[in-house]
């Protein structure tokens, strides 16, 4: 019973992980990287699809994304999702080909982008802990039920409690991660 409690507290507290750094790759660190571009979606024949299902994403410089759209009308479509995305991204166009030139971060950018990236993080934490609790909480059902026994519980306490720790780290490990990435320049 313990057992199966901690490994759907572990599963929970991975996916907590893989939002974070998901949300992590949409903060833009100044170079180029695809998935700024990936929750961008547009009108495409009366259905609403993401970007990279109408066109072709990659990257041509280190600080220049380059799109080429499959089909010559849907130009105009992408860079207006582009512009009201509101991520500061002006796209130019030559031809077929979109061009997406990244600006340098200024200093003060940096700072407001590592204030946004520990904000996440401290989401994630709490979203972390929130499931601990969940956890515990089971636990302690499974102990008023007479299912487990008082030292049983006091050991799964602990597990989910390393748990909860290693997953905490990993959130600070990701925000240091990005932090230096944001102030390379």
């Amino acid at each position: 019973m313990i057992d199966d409690i901690k490994n759907e507290t572990e599963k929970r507290m991975q996916k907590s992980i893989e939002s974070l750094k998901k949300n992590l790759t949409k903060i833009r660190t100044g170079r180029a990287n695809t998935s700024l571009l990936d929750q961008i979606t547009l009108d495409y024949y009366g259905s609403t699809v993401p970007l990279n299902q109408v066109a072709n994403v990659g990257i041509e410089d280190s600080r220049t994304l380059k799109i080429t759209p499959w089909e010559k009308d849907m130009i105009q479509p992408i860079e207006k999702a582009i512009m009201s995305a509101d991520l500061g991204l002006n796209p130019t166009t030559a031809g077929m080909i979109i061009r997406i030139p990244l600006p340098p971060l200024t200093e003060e950018r940096r700072k407001d982008l590592i204030r946004v990236v520990k904000q996440e993080g401290e989401q994630s934490k709490i979203s972390i802990r929130n499931i601990r609790r969940d956890s515990l909480s089971d636990i302690k059902e499974l102990l008023t039920e007479k299912i487990i026994g008082e030292d049983d519980e006091r050991k799964g306490q602990n597990e989910i409690q390393l748990l909860t720790d290693r997953f905490v780290d990993e959130v600070d490990k990701n925000i240091a991660l990005k932090e230096d990435d944001l102030m390379i320049i």
